[in-house]
């Protein structure tokens, strides 16, 4: 067996002293940043996070200790960053194979939750929820039913969507991204098409936002809108639903100068098919093409 070189082993003993100091109050804000820069360089750390006596409770206290703040004017930066790092750890442990289930198991996601239900917009609260969408975006990017089965079993669709609503661009990309990722396995397909009310929260707040693409575009955002709506139309009832409520801003040429990626149009010509039928849908695609060559 190959040895261990000095300089990985003393790379390994500080990560290791960092992950004790979470447990010290007076050292884990640098802990907190240290090992937030360092997540993506050590594997093991998820496993070194999760089986560390105390850690993760650590983590928790962080958390849990700006709640009080969340609904004041004075959250400032250093603090909304100092929880940030340590949700930044909580999304290394939601992306490891060894510790996803584990996460899970304990309902840790129900912590970021109260960052979700904010409806302020100033940048210390995007952050937070920014940040904590990114560990719920962790957990939903390996396809797994028993983390959208987890998910639907608490608020993350009614979180998501006040995000979508309400969030910076990319706190939207990144909630509409989760909404997608539950509407593509079949069990999340088929609660939100269960009842009316839920189909239509959905639909609603995708039609809102494709009106606003108009004024601030954004490719990534529309091209996760548009995957949602491709997939709702899976489901009869919803496809059925939606040739009377899919926006004319979908139908028409209003995104015709702006659909660029070959994916997007693609599932853009999917969904109309399948909403409006072959013929339509192929009068269409003259124009789709066009945008390709072009």
């Amino acid at each position: 067996m190959a040895s261990v070189p000095p300089a990985v082993k003393l790379k390994e003993g500080r990560i290791e002293q960092l992950v004790l100091d979470l447990c010290t109050p007076d050292r884990r804000q640098d802990a907190l940043l240290q090992l937030s820069k360092k997540r993506e360089i050590f594997q093991d750390l998820a496993p070194l996070l999760w089986n560390s006596l105390g850690t993760i409770a650590a983590i928790l206290q962080e958390i849990v200790s700006i709640y009080p703040f969340l609904s004041s004017p004075t959250l400032t930066p250093a603090q909304s960053n100092r929880v940030c790092n340590a949700l930044a750890l909580l999304q290394c442990v939601a992306s490891h194979p060894d510790t996803r289930m584990r996460f899970l198991n304990a309902h840790i996601p129900l912590y970021l939750y109260p960052f979700l239900n904010t409806t302020t917009k100033s940048k210390p609260l995007e952050y937070l929820r920014l940040t904590s969408l990114g560990v719920i975006g962790a957990l939903v990017k390996v396809d797994d039913t028993q983390v959208i089965s987890f998910l639907l079993s608490t608020e993350i669709i009614p979180l998501c969507l006040r995000t979508m609503e309400i969030g910076c661009e990319l706190s939207k990309t990144v909630a509409t991204f989760i909404v997608l990722k539950v509407l593509l396995d079949d069990v999340g397909l088929e609660y939100i098409c269960t009842t009316a009310e839920r189909f239509f929260a959905v639909g609603r707040v995708l039609a809102n936002m494709v009106a606003a693409q108009v004024e601030q575009p954004s490719p990534r955002l529309l091209k996760n809108i548009i995957k949602c709506y491709r997939r709702l139309s899976d489901n009869l009832r919803a496809c059925n639903a939606l040739r009377s409520c899919l926006p004319d801003m979908l139908r028409d040429a209003t995104f015709t100068n702006y659909l660029q990626n070959p994916s997007t149009i693609n599932w853009l010509q999917q969904l109309l098919h399948k909403v409006q039928g072959p013929r339509v849908a192929a009068m269409q695609a003259g124009g789709f093409d066009h945008m390709l060559v072009n």
